[in-house]
């Protein structure tokens, strides 16, 4: 692996360099449902709100091991609600529920035999669970070793601070530099996560060049207002009403101008 980034791209062989060895390890120790249940639990929260609601959840539903698809979709909503889930979060459980029953989302046996893209095409079908979800599983349960999130926020900045760009890859520029990665790019995806580290440590190399072609997010430019413009004194004489001539004076001036 280190002589294909060497070979393919300097910048991350350096990054590679100053963070150590790959320590990235997979555990598959979740069903797919359980895996997806978790992580739907955890959307927007922290990690200790998160961990309290699932606790209760687990104890309403799977009497202290983690509930079966069957039991959350036999709970009322009621009930899911006083563990503290939103309610949208309870129709997604439960549509994982439904769809681990039909298959759609398959058991572990299943999964592991399908390619990457396929898994991805069959679990974001659940309500609540979209492509970045899925990858996480794909690189922290299933070990896959060409995944590269290109809509991770960290994944992102990242490659910012390690190619020295002035903004914001888009998704689709690191989608497209990402190509020479291949067939390593959850390893880059890791040491992308490392160079922020790196860098709030003090420790990041600096890049040996900028890449070319790379589209950025540039910060919104904010528009000035343009300065009000002073109002132009009047002079005495245009400030002055305007005397609007009685009814007699005009036909007093009509009559005068009649041959």
């Amino acid at each position: 692996m280190k002589q294909h980034f060497a070979a393919c791209d300097p910048v991350m062989a350096a990054l590679m360099r100053a963070a150590g060895p790959y320590r990235l390890a997979p555990e598959a120790t979740h069903s797919p449902f359980e895996a997806l249940a978790r992580a739907i639990t955890h959307q927007q929260l922290n990690g200790t709100a998160a961990n309290r609601i699932l606790t209760r959840f687990i104890d309403l539903c799977g009497d202290g091991a983690f509930p079966e698809p069957a039991a959350v979709l036999a709970r009322p909503d009621a009930e899911l609600r006083a563990v503290g889930l939103s309610f949208a979060k309870i129709a997604s459980l439960k549509d994982l529920a439904t769809k681990t029953g039909s298959g759609i989302v398959p058991d572990s046996a299943v999964l592991v035999a399908l390619d990457s893209e396929e898994i991805i095409e069959r679990l974001t079908q659940v309500r609540g669970v979209g492509r970045w979800t899925v990858e996480m599983l794909l690189m922290f349960q299933l070990g896959r070793p060409d995944v590269l999130p290109v809509d991770d926020f960290g994944v992102r900045n990242g490659f910012r601070l390690a190619y020295g760009l002035r903004g914001m890859p888009t998704p689709r520029a690191l989608a497209a530099w990402g190509e020479r990665w291949a067939p390593y790019r959850t390893a880059a995806a890791w040491y992308l996560w490392r160079a922020v580290d790196l860098a709030r440590e003090g420790r990041l190399p600096p890049p040996a060049g900028r890449p070319r072609g790379i589209r950025i997010v540039k910060p919104k430019q904010t528009v000035r207002k343009a300065a009000a413009r002073p109002a132009r004194k009047k002079s005495a004489a245009a400030a002055r009403p305007r005397r609007v001539p009685s009814t007699r004076a005009v036909r007093s001036r009509r009559g005068r101008s009649r041959p």
